[in-house]
């Protein structure tokens, strides 16, 4: 076997990915069209915020961070930064004419520190200056008096004493504790989910121009604009109308932009009023890390009643989030981590309570997934424990308690769809990947190898789609038909790098019946498609894909009316195809070019210019009883990991993946597939590398690549193979059959933290499954693996100690 040393093979030659024609000119839905911007991406022609131009007399601005957590600003001396070169303008939250809390939901969100620090990096003033440089230099001579208060960092402490940023809330189903009292077997644990920063390649970044009147025209790395409108226009005490956002596309969000990209903005736009110039913010990535918030950490504990074969009757379910300093996006979050504490798997008569943690950091926010994988991995901490203690395989005991006909409710009372798909799913990765081969070859190995053993795990995944706060789940767009023939699309998503706009452009050339470069998209504005909803919740095609095919279908009918009357054409048998109109049946069709079409459309006065709309149906939620249909649909997905552990040291190394992702029906195999890879690797940092740390002051210490570590390419699997489930089209009606896909792979990364713990399982001859916080990292590896070695020396003294004639003596390995 390679040593841990060794750097893996480039997985290109071994990634099986989607085999369609990805150079297709035709484009259309369900094809692997290129990235509308790829060409742009790789030759460095796609403007970011901080490639826009400027005009000469443009102004840069720094903010200056509290270097405390918590306590009373007693005074702010800003003299020498007024003084300092190149300053134009230096504002608090005293200048401020407008609302100064910027909360996204609830209150608690000051634009800048008003008499009170909340945590270690707030923003406390800002500083305008002619240059990038003069203005960093100058936030530097600021003097802050601040009498320190009392830091609270520990989120259990805090849920002990009702410091909540929003109110517990529970859902159950049956009672709960009655399966507690009757079960054959409890078992029990609790487990730490490290945070996640964003560490997305574009940082925060804004610019804004003053405009006529008391408008802002603001472009910003965003995935909010409306939100950004709202908030700046509420900051200066303008209307809405007077404020436009616009978002070309973003490098990266994950979340992190989805609240908390709205504060620059507003720090932009109010300097741009003050002064008459236009402003830039674009923070330096160690100020990014200290003032945004991160994935949430949390806190899970569980109590699960079983039966001898190890299926979950009920029991009780607690996650904490750390919310951090205020509540943000933190109540859904929580409420989603809640959603799915059951992953693919019945949980019974059960009960989830979800706490919101009040903590001295950085507000915790919106990060891939939303919740749901810190609530996902206390149900799969559990499926290895229940199968520790039953003596099963754990691939076994996790098919035993899925979601299966008769136990189809969800502990929140919605009814899981799909629930064959999930079986055969699973079924097929497993046949495919090898797995019970693979599985008795790593039991032989780890019996022969004292040192190095070897892991193996096969994950679920049950993702539900929508936007849990309702009115979030509605879209518009707006498309444009001009008199030769070219189309222009324009809707509320944002494109992130995950091909979005590339998918919407395919829905209406599908819908027209035109090739994919007849369509043309043009950046998000909020004076083009009002009050749109964030692009998050993995919703983005399917909200946006159906406002824009709305229009299209809106506009083909009025064409069709048109040509009905104006070329005396059978309105029932008309159809757009490959460019031309064509009526009749086959062997008496009847064709018009498209440009001719619109060309005489537009001569007889027919309006080429429709706006889309859609509303998700069906989902509703009763926070009162904790019941309801949040989601419109669920996703799944499953994914084999193996590893490689040297449990002396802990370090790791993972040798294989194995993925099969339900999109239904693809809207792009292609970017699809990308987005599996690029989730799972994502997920697989999340529970392996990448470690927060603050200091006891509650400063973060770990606030560039040199002390946070995302995966690189030498920690991709040297085998990857993935592969979508074809066959089998959303049960909904979606846009086209089809699945969301930007959460859910990045839940298949659990595969990998689930083979680790598999791995040192091995060293108490799998009786035992030891508790392995995360971030997974060799230390704490190397930790779980010595407690593993103590669990297994304990059991045999034991077993020595009951046989009759027990030798006497030291029986540790």
């Amino acid at each position: 076997m390679r040593t841990l040393t060794d750097l893996p093979t480039p997985p290109s030659d071994t990634t099986e990915r989607h085999n369609a024609d990805a150079t297709a000119t035709h484009g259309f839905s369900g094809s692997s069209a290129r990235h509308e911007s790829a060409v742009k991406h790789v030759t460095g022609r796609a403007a970011y915020i901080d490639d826009l131009a400027l005009p000469s007399d443009a102004l840069h601005l720094a903010v200056g961070l509290s270097p405390k957590a918590h306590g009373r600003i007693t005074a702010m001396h800003l003299d020498e930064v007024r003084r300092a070169p190149g300053v134009v303008d230096v504002i608090s939250v005293a200048d401020v004419p407008g609302h100064t809390d910027i909360g996204p939901v609830f209150p608690g969100d000051p634009i800048m520190a008003d008499q009170e620090v909340l945590y270690a990096g707030q923003v406390m003033f800002c500083v305008a200056a002619t240059s990038h440089r003069a203005a960093r230099q100058a936030v530097t001579k600021a003097r802050i008096e601040i009498d320190e208060l009392p830091v609270s960092l520990d989120p259990m402490a805090a849920v002990d004493a009702g410091d909540l940023v929003r109110p517990t809330h529970r859902q159950q189903s049956g009672d709960w504790e009655a399966a507690l009292a009757d079960a054959h077997h409890v078992v029990e644990g609790e487990q730490f989910i490290g945070g996640q920063e964003h560490f997305y390649l574009e940082g925060q970044a804004c610019v804004a121009h003053p405009t006529e009147d008391e408008g802002v025209m603001v472009h910003t790395s965003n995935q909010h604009p409306s939100e950004t409108q709202k908030l700046i226009a509420e900051v200066l005490n303008i209307p809405f109308h007077a404020v436009t956002v616009e978002v070309r596309r973003m490098g990266g969000g994950f979340g992190g932009k989805e609240t908390q990209a709205s504060p620059w903005a507003c720090l932009a736009a109010l300097v741009a009023r003050r002064t008459g110039k236009s402003c830039r913010i674009r923070l330096p990535r160690g100020d990014d890390m200290k003032v945004t918030g991160k994935r949430h950490p949390f806190h899970n504990r569980y109590r699960l009643g079983i039966d001898a074969a190890g299926v979950i009757s009920g029991g009780d379910i607690s996650v904490t989030g750390d919310c951090g300093y205020s509540p943000d996006l933190s109540d859904a979050i929580v409420d989603r981590a809640m959603f799915h504490a059951d992953n693919a798997y019945s949980l019974g008569q059960a009960r989830v309570t979800g706490h919101r943690a009040r903590t001295h950091t950085a507000s915790n926010t919106a990060f891939r997934g939303f919740g749901g994988p810190q609530g996902m991995m206390v149900i799969e901490a559990a499926m290895e424990d229940i199968a520790r203690q039953v003596g099963e395989d754990p691939l076994t005991v996790r098919k035993r308690n899925f979601y299966r006909q008769g136990r189809d409710t969800t502990h929140y009372g919605q009814t899981v769809d799909q629930i064959a798909l999930l079986h055969t799913l699973v079924e097929r990765l497993e046949a495919d990947s090898d797995y019970w081969a693979r599985r008795r070859a790593i039991a032989d190995f780890n019996a022969r190898s004292p040192v190095i053993r070897k892991g193996l795990a096969l994950t679920p995944v049950k993702f539900g789609i929508s936007f849990t706060a309702q009115h979030l789940n509605q879209a518009g767009a707006l498309l444009h038909v001009y008199t030769d023939g070219s189309v222009l699309i324009n809707h509320g998503g944002i494109e992130m790098g995950q091909g979005l706009h590339t998918k919407i452009c395919q829905v209406v050339a599908r819908e027209l019946g035109l090739e994919l470069s007849s369509v043309r998209i043009s950046a998000s504005r909020t004076d083009k498609v009002p009050n749109t909803s964030p692009t998050a919740a993995s919703s983005g095609a399917d909200l946006n894909g159906q406002a824009a095919r709305d229009a299209a279908n809106k506009l083909k009918q009025r064409l069709f009316d048109f040509a009905a009357e104006h070329y005396q054409l059978d309105r029932q048998e008309m159809r757009l195809e490959r460019g031309e109109l064509i009526a009749g049946i086959a062997g008496s069709e009847q064709r018009i070019a498209w440009g001719t079409l619109i060309q005489d459309a537009y001569l007889g006065r027919v309006s080429l210019s429709e706006k889309g709309f859609y509303a998700t149906p069906l989902i509703h939620y009763d926070r009162h009883s904790g019941q309801g249909r949040p989601f419109y649909y669920f996703a799944f997905g499953a994914a084999v990991a193996e590893v490689s552990v040297d449990t002396l040291s802990g370090e790791y190394q993972v040798d294989r993946v194995d993925i099969l992702h339900d999109v239904g029906d693809s809207l792009n195999p292609a970017i699809d597939v990308g987005q599996v890879e690029g989730g799972f690797i994502q997920g697989m940092g999340w529970l392996t590398s990448e470690e927060l740390k603050w200091n006891d002051s509650g400063q973060l210490t770990s606030f560039g690549p040199a002390t946070y570590k995302i995966p690189a390419y030498g920690d991709l699997p040297a085998t990857f193979k993935v592969q979508l489930m074809e066959g089998h089209p959303n049960s909904m009606a979606s846009i086209y059959r089809s699945k969301a896909v930007g959460e859910p792979p990045f839940m298949l990364g659990m595969s990998v933290w689930c083979a680790l713990r598999d791995a040192l399982a091995s060293l108490t001859d799998y009786r035992h499954a030891v508790r392995l916080d995360t971030p997974a990292t060799p230390e704490r590896v190397m930790q779980a693996a010595r407690q593993a070695r103590h669990i297994a020396a304990s059991t045999a003294l034991r077993t020595a100690q009951a046989s009759p004639g027990a030798p006497s003596g030291d029986t540790s390995p």
